[in-house]
């Protein structure tokens, strides 16, 4: 059996790597495989005959175009004359794309033959390497199902194959198409192969094992996750062991379908509340649309679902020496729309000054208040009732609602939404990262744009540390994305600029978030909580909320909205005279009140 080495990363990475010096210092039989820059055209390096192991290394270092996002490399072949021919890992061309494919093991080339020929085969080997016989078989599998990419095809397929490979000999087996990754564990193999995810800050920069060293050295390769399946245990780092008859499908380093855990699969994951109930929004009888405070029952004849909230928002300033001028905004009453009834609402203030109410540009309901006597100590609390009604799943039935990458806009429509797609100013560096990190979830789901956002929603809330306290509102989203860490503000941040990197509007959302019962959600700020909404054809605003990896449902009391932060700021003022030192104190609590 031969050792081989599965590098998948999330955005275009040039690792280092360097053999281990062996007893005589010799290799036999190596073969390396990548896609310089995302291409579909795959690049390979093969040496059928012994080579010294400062040489082969010496090879990989001097490849100017050793730049990608799959790697694979495969190691010291079976004690037997090695041929050109059998050297891996072996590449096809078929739909479009070069197709790598890497197998340890020995398989009935000739039954693989036979088996292809009664279907009339698209490809045929050219050579007498059983290892490019089940290629073309699979290949020519693909070809029948009418599909172009791993992704076309369901894993719970990818495995019959694989399983069928089983029955005419044994091996394990790894394919890719510059994209996907499918990595399969025969049944027979008694050989390990070992698995393994690895998320920055890396606490290492080199892995090792008995025969090489993988080193990620590049400047902004330290950011970059990783996925790595071995044949050899590499140390730092715990490995999973995979399973004899266990496959693994894999994309921009994550693992998005494991056949021993189907329930972790993509397709699990659903687009709406966390609860089946639902509130129908507007139905149409007759030409006209019922009033939505009539409606007590879903279309499918459930009941109207809603929760009621009471929320108490304290904020406190001390100052050293009195305030003698000063004028402040309040966003702190909640949205009250469709979905959202603001039952009762009331503001204190404890020093007396001039209030007057209006709707800012974002449409938030916003209070200016300006003081001219003296004070040490001013006091806000607001106090709001909320009841927030359910709602539905999202039809995605319609061609027009299946939106994916890149958007298409309407000129007009670009020009409203600008203030949401523009991203951050930033050095060009940090962004030309971040749109990598970005194309790393468009590139793993297919440029489908639900999946992309769920996606990144998610691996926010799984990659990043929520660490009150090391973050500030300087904190850029290159800052939290290098760090992984932050609070809800910062995650938020990183999310919009993410999307807008993307063309995808978004925007910021202030609010409050009950956590009481609801384990799934609970991370939030001290004061209020910070999710993003973003745009999507034909549906509207939809909330994301990186800090807990939840869609915004009914634990969400939405408040104020804006570009960023600064636009829907709770409590903002300027001191004009007086203050010195200050010191802020905000309290929320949101209790649930009633549900039905």
């Amino acid at each position: 059996m031969s050792d081989f080495l599965i590098l998948n990363f999330d955005c275009p990475t040039s690792p280092s790597i360097s053999l281990e010096e062996t007893e005589d210092g010799k290799t036999a039989g190596w073969g390396f495989g990548w896609y310089h820059n995302e291409s579909q055209a795959a690049n390979t390096i093969r040496g059928a005959g012994t080579m010294s192991a400062q040489s082969l290394s010496d090879t990989l270092h001097k490849n100017v175009d050793f730049r990608s996002t799959v790697f694979a490399f495969k190691l010291r072949g079976i004690q037997r004359t090695y041929t050109y021919e059998d050297t891996q890992p072996i590449s096809r061309s078929f739909a479009g794309r070069d197709w790598l494919f890497v197998h340890n093991g020995e398989l009935d080339r000739h039954k693989l033959t036979k088996m292809d020929d009664l279907h009339a085969p698209f490809l045929k080997p050219v050579t007498s390497s059983d290892s490019e016989s089940a290629l073309c078989h699979l290949l020519n599998l693909v070809w029948q199902s009418k599909a172009a990419s791993i992704a076309d095809i369901k894993p719970s397929q990818w495995i019959e194959w694989f399983q069928q490979l089983d029955q005419l000999g044994y091996g394990n087996y790894v394919l890719t198409d510059s994209l996907s990754i499918v990595v399969y564990r025969g049944k027979d193999v008694e050989q390990p192969l070992y698995y393994n995810t690895f998320k920055p800050p890396h606490a290492s920069l080199d892995w090792r094992s008995d025969q090489l060293c993988l080193e990620l050295d590049g400047t902004v390769d330290r950011f970059r996750s990783m996925l790595i399946v071995t044949s050899h245990g590499m140390v730092p780092g715990s490995f999973h062991a995979i399973q004899p008859g266990q496959m693994l499908l894999a994309r921009r380093s994550q693992i998005i379908w494991n056949s021993q855990q189907s329930t972790k699969a993509p397709e699990a994951i659903t687009f709406g509340p966390s609860k089946p109930v639902s509130r129908q929004r507007i139905q149409f009888v007759q030409g006209g649309p019922i009033n939505l405070r009539s409606i007590t029952h879903d279309a499918d004849g459930s009941p109207l679902s809603y929760r009621q909230y009471e929320v108490t928002h304290r904020t406190s300033y001390c100052y050293e020496k009195p305030v003698e001028h000063s004028q402040h905004f309040f966003r702190i009453h909640p949205v009250e729309d469709e979905i959202q009834d603001l039952l009762h609402a009331s503001l204190t203030v404890s020093v007396e000054g001039e209030l007057f109410q209006y709707e800012d540009v974002f449409s938030n309901k916003t209070v200016h208040y300006e003081i001219h006597k003296p004070y040490r100590e001013l006091v806000i609390t607001a106090k709001s009732q909320v009841r927030l009604f359910a709602m539905p799943i999202d039809d995605y039935s319609s061609h027009l609602r299946r939106a994916s990458i890149p958007l298409v806009w309407m000129p007009w429509q670009r020009q409203m939404m600008l203030p949401y797609l523009l991203p951050p100013e930033l050095p060009e560096t940090q962004l030309r990262e971040l749109t990598s990190y970005a194309m790393s979830f468009v590139e793993r789901n297919d440029y489908n744009l639900m999946q992309i956002l769920i996606d990144m929603n998610r691996a926010i809330f799984e990659d990043y540390t929520y660490v009150p306290g090391v973050t500030t509102v300087l904190t850029t989203a290159f800052d939290v994305y290098a760090s992984r860490c932050g609070v809800c503000q910062d995650f938020a941040n990183l999310f919009i600029c993410l999307c807008r990197l993307l063309s995808i509007p978004s925007r910021y959302r202030m609010g409050y978030i009950h956590t009481a019962n609801h384990g799934h959600n609970s991370a939030q700020s001290d004061a209020s909580h910070a999710w993003v909404e973003v745009y999507l054809p034909y549906l509207g605003w939809r909330g994301f909320d990186p800090t807990n990896g939840t869609q915004v449902a009914q634990d969400h009391i939405r408040v104020a909205c804006g570009r960023n932060y600064r636009d829907a700021t709770p409590t903002t003022g300027t001191i004009f005279k007086g203050g010195g030192t200050e010191d802020l104190l905000a309290e929320v609590k949101v209790i649930e009140t009633g549900s039905h």
